[in-house]
């Protein structure tokens, strides 16, 4: 099963995160992505814990009802392993061997760098270029990840009536949507941009340097935190909380005492990611911090960002070029757009 795995089939993009199953199905002509199908399915509490798969069959039945909803008729999909059970490694490998004699030393140099035994692990790499300095040698991208993450995904997605033609790495997902985000930036192509998606448990960021990836890092902070306090406070359900908090209708006192004691934490995890980048990197500034996730539809929170940073700050819609097929409401594919990122990444593989 190849993590970097190529597709001409129409695929639908599945983003599996620890509250909801995310798909998206993209088409394109003329140079312009549409919006074919899309649909957001919650999951039930804790049958994904920070990205593992917990509970395989109430994931089979959320993708089945997301792919129901969508009205999709493609029934292959690409998904993603998460940053946290992916090792990634440039590694560099003799420039002038074939196919065969290449995968066989990706093999071998592989159990130097992977803390599993080599047959518990999907692998797979691309060709990067060749090593600055030393036209002899050639840089490989490796990906590894234990086989029970990526055989998790495909058992999810088989009761869900899917087949998994790809399996990517969900820090490889986001780099690809950006490049559709990139374009509504007012910093230069060769800028360095934090993309921070702050989900429902993990925040993740990624640093980007001309559009390429160059650092990631994962803590565990999310809008659950939010829902908890409301459940907690007001006395209600997980549904309940999550509904009111989308949707309104709490007290007053719930924007001072709730809501913005939270935007706080949030503003504090993002400076802190940045803090650790900083401290392992030679960079001491970012030229843009970029939200996404469930949390970026917070009202203000870019505002937010941006005053207690010092950072210009947007929020990521990587579909807000795109055209919208008959199936597909505006308002809510805009409120969902920050964190249909994954998903958007993953749908894109289809025009490899």
């Amino acid at each position: 099963m190849g993590l970097f795995g190529n597709a001409k089939t129409p695929l639908v993009g599945l983003d599996i995160s620890s509250t909801a199953v995310k798909l998206l199905q993209l088409t394109e002509s003329g140079g312009r992505y549409r919006v074919e199908h899309y649909a957001v399915e919650p999951l039930p509490p804790n049958a994904v814990v920070e990205k593992n798969i917990v509970e395989v069959e109430a994931v089979g039945e959320a993708i089945k009802r997301a792919v129901a909803r969508s009205g999709t008729k493609a029934r292959h999909a690409a998904a993603a392993v998460s940053g946290s059970s992916v090792i990634t490694k440039i590694i560099p490998i003799q420039g002038d061997l074939d196919e065969d004699a290449l995968e066989d030393q990706v093999q071998l140099e592989a159990s130097n760098y992977i803390p599993f035994p080599i047959e518990e692990v999907s692998l797979d790499f691309e060709v990067i270029g060749p090593v600055p300095n030393n036209p002899e040698m050639v840089q490989v991208m490796l990906a590894a990840s234990r086989t029970e993450n990526v055989e998790l995904r495909q058992s999810a997605l088989e009761l869900g009536g899917l087949s998994a033609k790809v399996v990517d790495v969900e820090a490889f997902a986001m780099e690809n949507a950006f490049k559709l985000v990139a374009d509504q930036l007012s910093v230069p192509k060769d800028a360095i941009v934090a993309l921070v998606d702050i989900g429902a448990t993990m925040t993740t960021l990624n640093v980007l340097r001309a559009q390429r990836s160059i650092y990631t890092r994962e803590q565990v902070f999310g809008g659950k935190q939010l829902t908890d306090e409301v459940m907690r406070r007001y006395g209600l359900s997980y549904d309940e909380a999550g509904l009111a908090k989308r949707q309104g209708g709490l007290p007053e006192s719930y924007e001072v005492e709730v809501l913005e004691p939270f935007k706080e934490a949030l503003v504090q995890q993002v400076s802190r990611l940045l803090q650790f980048f900083y401290a392992g990197s030679d960079f001491n500034r970012v030229d843009q911090v970029v939200l996404a996730g469930g949390c970026a539809s917070i009202a203000g929170i870019a505002n937010l960002v941006e005053e207690q940073l010092g950072v210009p700050t947007v929020i990521a819609n990587p579909l807000a070029n795109m055209a919208l097929g008959p199936r597909v409401q505006a308002h809510s594919l805009a409120q969902d757009a920050p964190a249909l990122m994954i998903a958007c990444g993953l749908a894109l593989r289809s025009f490899d």
